[in-house]
């Protein structure tokens, strides 16, 4: 199964954000780029890749402590970016130094699990809210969210995600992504999966 583990943020930051980008998608040559959607924003900590589903016990057990090692932490979306012309993202702000050291701490979870995690030459936190499709400058939209700030919220779990790539070949189908488990920061009570839901792309 093809695995990720992420940050989502929740529905009331989630609803700010789309504000913005539902003003982004009225700029000129919007329609050229393939936007995330909503249910699928998130910040990826660490992509697993293909993993056998007899190792996710081991991996959600390294999971639970890395996260219990972790307080919970304020996080907020701020600015934007991009990385040439193949994704538009918006950014973090407050606790992204503690984003940053989760990722640090799930990627070496899943390297103690037995998993073969890249390496990275430093964490970028962003979230990925569209991507290009051959050419399209995306500069303009970064600089339109220069401006954007979003509420904060309290960071309280990790999420271990397992992604379906589209295989009917129908134009315009995404992955499809299902919530193995929440393992809360800090210590606390862990949720269990939540169903399947359609994500635009990978943050």
């Amino acid at each position: 199964m093809r695995l990720f583990v992420a940050v989502v943020p929740p529905d009331a930051v989630a609803a700010e954000l789309a504000s913005a980008v539902a003003s982004l998608r009225e700029l000129p040559g919007s329609g050229a780029l393939r936007w995330t959607a909503r249910e699928s924003w998130h910040f990826t900590l660490a992509f697993l890749g293909e993993v056998d589903e007899a190792a996710v016990p081991g991996l959600t057990a390294r999971l639970e402590r890395a996260a219990h090692r972790t307080p919970p932490f304020s996080l907020a979306l701020r600015g934007g970016g991009h990385f040439g012309d193949r994704a538009l993202w918006v950014g973090a702000a407050g606790g992204a130094p503690e984003l940053r050291l989760l990722a640090r701490r799930t990627e070496a979870a899943a390297r103690k699990a037995g998993l073969a995690v890249e390496e990275h030459r430093a964490y970028r936190p962003h979230l990925t809210l569209a991507r290009g499709r051959g050419g399209t400058e995306l500069g303009p939209y970064a600089d339109a969210l220069d401006a954007f700030r979003g509420a904060p919220w309290t960071v309280r779990e990790l999420t271990l995600v397992r992604s379906e790539l589209p295989r009917s070949g129908v134009p315009g189908e995404r992955p499809r992504y299902e919530v193995l488990g929440r393992r809360p920061l800090g210590g606390g009570a862990a949720s269990p999966g939540g169903g399947s839901r359609e994500p635009g792309g990978a943050g």
